[in-house]
């Protein structure tokens, strides 16, 4: 199964210390890129976030946002008070070297990172209960990816049907189309009234024969469109290999095109041109 570089993930968990949700947003992109976005008090997960990534994923721009709303806004505050010693003995200490120094807020103090501190918390704790919800929240992300993917194969899979359709009807019509063009060129000496060479005639047929062979351009088609199933069966990340037999398939059938002798050559050089345009559009978006 291939899979789809679109994809969004939410989940959300209640815990005793507050609520926890991320949100995971994923689309097409050459290489694996995540952005994260977390609190500061969640910082210390980035590493583990990007490696989880790396894991479970090889290409996309990977959105991962992390937002903590607390149980209780409003509990009360706790005092590191050795923090807060060391503080005032240090300003102390500087003081005593300025002359007329200022007096020492205590609302400085309190302002210290690691003075003021909320009750009953536990970071380590939390933090490893948000990295359990990322988990999901990345799981969910994968089964979003997997059931475009499934759909994009299933579109792609119609285009190649039609391609293939294509393909068969083409190599059936070329010799009625050579045929309808010797007639038209004795059709043309006919209403000359010029006399007609039976061997030049039959060189003139070789050569157009030669010039508007496309057996060996069908045949690549056939062999590209096969390939292309073989792929989209295999599954994994398949994305830059699909897009390798794009190319590949356009080649043929511009080739296609340039050695159109026919209206019906030239149309359906048109219609396998517009069906890998649209394969490709959908190749962009798979991993």
């Amino acid at each position: 199964m291939v899979h789809s570089m679109t994809a969004f993930a939410r989940v959300e968990r209640a815990g005793t210390q507050g609520t926890l949700i991320w949100e995971l947003r994923s689309v097409n992109h050459r290489y694996l890129e995540p952005h994260l976005r977390l609190p500061e008090a969640f910082r210390d997960l980035e590493g583990s976030v990007r490696e989880a990534l790396r894991q479970g994923l090889s290409r996309g721009k990977v959105e991962c946002t992390l937002r903590f709303t607390e149980e209780n806004a409003s509990k009360s505050l706790q005092v590191d008070q050795d923090r807060a010693r060391q503080l005032v003995e240090a300003a102390e200490t500087v003081a005593a070297l300025i002359k007329n120094p200022a007096p020492l807020n205590p609302l400085t103090v309190l302002s210290w990172p690691g003075v003021l501190v909320a009750d009953a918390s536990d970071p380590q704790a939390l933090n490893q209960e948000a990295l359990n919800l990322f988990e999901n929240a990345l799981e969910e992300l994968k089964n979003g990816r997997n059931r475009e993917g499934a759909e994009l194969a299933r579109l792609i899979n119609e285009r190649l049907d039609s391609m293939s359709q294509e393909v068969t009807t083409l190599r059936a019509l070329v010799p009625q189309m050579l045929a309808a063009q010797r007639q038209k060129i004795l059709d043309r000496f006919t209403d000359m009234q010029a006399e007609l060479d039976p061997q030049r005639l039959e060189q003139e047929m070789v050569l157009l024969a030669q010039k508007s062979d496309v057996a060996e351009e069908l045949d690549r088609l056939s062999t590209h469109v096969t390939e292309v199933r073989r792929v989209l069966k295999s599954g994994g990340a398949a994305g830059r290999r699909l897009d390798f037999l794009m190319q590949e398939l356009n080649r043929e059938a511009n080739t296609l095109g340039s050695k159109a002798f026919d209206p019906r050559s030239t149309q359906s050089a048109v219609n396998l041109k517009v069906l890998i345009e649209q394969m490709r559009e959908q190749v962009q978006n798979i991993e």
